[in-house]
């Protein structure tokens, strides 16, 4: 379709509702696009939310795509409440009680023990997960009625604080976790620890790598762009997902070699990861070492006009 608008490049931060998966959001926004009359783009979530979870989803648009497996690595902050007294198969509301509790913590035991879990840690993952064990995944085989056993991986967990605990039975925290931390397992484990059985009721992402809740759009918006209305008042740009890596300024000529793959010498940088741009355009991500910069992931934007 000729007269199609440019395909986005860039990030929509999603506030995910729950009861919505994150390969449902990202449906979503390639019909949004499509019925708001931009040209077919590629679009990919930054980390997985479970349905009943909600709270911040980057999606990521045309080049910024290739940035989403640095989102994957990146920390996440969570708001997630525990009820006490219950576990569930799936450690979530979802799932069905198997093994019930008397012992219903007190705040202060909760707070008590919450350093056992702050720092380096090893956990199981849930069994209701997406992990592969022997190429099938561990929520298949469980539903399957397979034994599934579940290796330790270690996790950090940089923070956790109590939000709420003015319930009887529940605690509301906030942890800031590692890639790779399920917190379904983290509510299970702190159960454990204070001698009682849990499960998550509330979960919401707050922040993820660089982007923070305040930051998010509800799914409204988001219609708003199928009737026509600018998806650019939405976008963040491609360079907001890396806002810890400096940039590297070229010009006309260097920019035409690191778009052919071509090695830049003799520069006057420290060793490090550089984003290099030409004007305000992204060229590509750079790893500069002794003065030469090799190209790890070239982007491929039009120019924007100065």
């Amino acid at each position: 379709m000729s007269d199609a608008k440019p395909a986005p490049h860039g990030w929509l931060i999603l506030d995910k509702p729950r009861g919505l998966g994150s390969t449902q959001a990202v449906g979503m926004v390639k019909r949004v696009l499509r019925q708001g009359g931009y040209a077919k783009s590629k679009v990919g979530h930054g980390g997985t939310l479970d349905p009943l979870a909600e709270g911040v989803l980057p999606i990521a648009l045309g080049e910024a795509t290739k940035l989403a497996g640095r989102m994957l690595d990146s920390d996440k902050i969570y708001d997630f409440t525990i009820r006490f007294g219950e576990e569930t198969d799936t450690l979530d509301t979802e799932g069905e009680v198997v093994g019930r509790s008397e012992k219903l913590p007190s705040p202060a035991e909760v707070v008590a023990i919450l350093s056992q879990f702050t720092g380096p840690i090893e956990q199981a993952p849930p069994v209701y997960s997406a992990i592969k064990i022997d190429g099938k995944r561990a929520y298949d085989r469980a539903r399957a009625g397979e034994e599934v056993e579940m290796k330790l991986r270690p996790v950090t967990i940089h923070a956790l604080d109590v939000v709420d605990d003015s319930t009887p039975g529940e605690t509301t925290l906030r942890a800031h976790v590692s890639k790779g931390t399920y917190i379904r397992s983290l509510a299970r484990d702190i159960a454990h620890a204070v001698g009682s059985l849990g499960h998550v009721t509330y979960l919401r992402r707050i922040k993820a790598g660089p982007f923070l809740e305040n930051g998010a759009i509800p799914l409204d918006k988001l219609e708003e762009v199928a009737k026509g209305a600018p998806i650019e008042y939405l976008l963040l740009p491609l360079e907001a997902g890396l806002d810890d890596i400096p940039a590297l300024q070229l010009d006309p000529d260097s920019a035409q070699a690191v778009r052919q793959g071509r090695v830049l010498s003799e520069l006057p940088h420290t060793d490090g990861l550089y984003l290099a741009r030409l004007g305000q355009t992204p060229v590509a991500l750079m790893e500069l070492s002794g003065g030469s910069a090799k190209v790890v992931r070239g982007f491929n934007i039009p120019d924007v006009a100065e």
